[in-house]
């Protein structure tokens, strides 16, 4: 394929296996730059140098996904406009600023300030990555892409719990924000090396915009369905994320095995969702979706149920992480099959965009914890929610069920 006047090619094109690669290392920085926050929190609140208390830590760490809603809406669309792979570098430039800037904070203003710089290259760089990995899948094996290149997500979280173990007792909390910094720069450089988009996108050349495109006819129902699991979903995911360490170690774990949680946490979501993209590609993502679903719920209501019992705590936080995430990449999945392939980018930057209002829940799980419900408050809050989800796939699955091939929301919507 020829190059567009004017430009220079990357030096490199690579091989749609490893396009997909590359994306799944920018989702595993993701990962890292997500989870870092929680994992330090218990040492952030004991640092003099911050005057962090339970609520503002919590309202910190939702800052992070405020950022990430703007730039996946912006991203997914301007990608599109444009080209996604400009796109990507830029989101990760920024976060490996938030890494670094977080690294060097001396209070809560700063800390947010780099909180907020890492969600909006986070956000931008998860939709116009999967938008990438996903243009390189074969229609079915749409499930297996999404899902493994958003394992890249629990894969940076384990990174992170493993790094801590390691460098936090010792070292404290301020190295794995640098640390972070540098494996950045290493994957932006191997991003900019070589060449993952196989064309011009086709969204340039068509008179409509994407957005418009996506909201189109009765397309705007299908949009908040979507919302409408997504939001109650990462309510769940992200508060789980940023209070799960902290929660366990009111409950009289030590930091040592608080990790070892949220390594738990992580794990499942990773073999969760490789367990579930082959399902899904065969069964339908709706339908596995609500599996997934059952799995959150099921989890949370053992955790509050069994106290005391660190295997069995142990099982039901895999559950969650299996069951959290997973459903969030099914989503993907079915919103990228059901709208066409030139605005994909902004269909996945909605999607995932739109699921960051979901932040609140860390909010929300600052103030139960920091009150008389303590721990076993968080995880009632967050079983609430995962109800929801299932209420939410259950009218989705009713409006998108019959159809396993790419059509316009006009064409789903108006099935009888």
């Amino acid at each position: 394929m020829e190059t567009p006047p004017g430009t220079r090619p990357p030096s490199r094109t690579v091989s749609s296996t490893v396009a997909i690669l590359i994306c799944t290392l920018v989702t595993v920085m993701e990962g890292y730059s997500l989870i870092v926050f929680g994992s330090v929190i218990p040492l952030l609140l004991v640092d003099p140098s911050l005057h962090l208390d339970p609520g503002t830590a919590g309202l910190v760490g939702s800052v992070i996904y405020a950022g990430m809603l703007i730039g996946a809406l912006v991203c997914g669309v301007v990608g599109d406009r444009i080209g996604r792979q400009p796109v990507l570098l830029v989101g990760i430039a920024l976060f490996s600023l938030g890494f670094l800037v977080s690294g060097l904070a001396d209070g809560p203003w700063l800390l947010g300030v780099a909180r907020l710089l890492s969600g909006l290259g986070v956000g931008g760089a998860i939709s116009t990555a999967l938008a990438l990995a996903r243009s390189h899948a074969p229609e079915h094996r749409a499930s297996l892409v999404v899902n493994i290149t958003m394992a890249g997500i629990p894969l940076g979280g384990a990174l992170t719990a493993l790094i801590g173990l390691v460098v936090m007792p010792q070292l404290g909390w301020r190295p794995m924000f640098f640390i972070g910094a540098g494996l950045t720069v290493v994957i932006f450089l191997v991003v900019l090396s070589v060449r993952l988009e196989t064309g011009r996108p086709e969204a340039r050349t068509q008179p409509v915009s994407p957005l418009r495109q996506m909201f189109a006819g009765r397309g705007w129902v299908l949009a908040l369905l979507i919302a409408a699991v997504a939001i109650p979903n990462m309510f769940t995911w992200f508060g789980l994320n940023v209070w799960l360490t902290a929660a366990m170690t009111t409950l009289k774990y030590p930091l040592t095995s608080a990790l070892l949680f949220s390594f738990t946490l992580t794990a499942g979501a990773v073999v969760g969702s490789m367990v579930a993209a082959p399902l899904a590609d065969r069964f339908g993502t709706t339908r596995v979706a609500k599996v997934t679903g059952v799995l959150t719920v099921l989890g949370l209501v053992g955790i509050v149920s069994s106290p005391g019992s660190l295997p069995l705590s142990l099982v039901c936080v895999a559950l969650m992480g299996a069951g959290g995430h997973t459903t969030e990449n099914l989503l993907n999945t079915a919103a990228s099959n059901l709208y066409p392939a030139p605005i994909r980018g902004t269909v996945l930057g909605w999607t995932n965009g739109i699921s960051y209002i979901g932040a609140i829940g860390p909010i929300f799980g600052g103030l139960v914890i920091g009150s008389h419900l303590g721990a076993y408050g968080v995880f009632v809050l967050f079983g609430c929610s995962a109800f929801l989800v299932l209420v939410a796939l259950t009218a989705f699955g009713a409006v998108t069920r019959r159809h396993d091939q790419v059509l316009t929301p006009t064409a789903v919507l108006a099935t009888p």
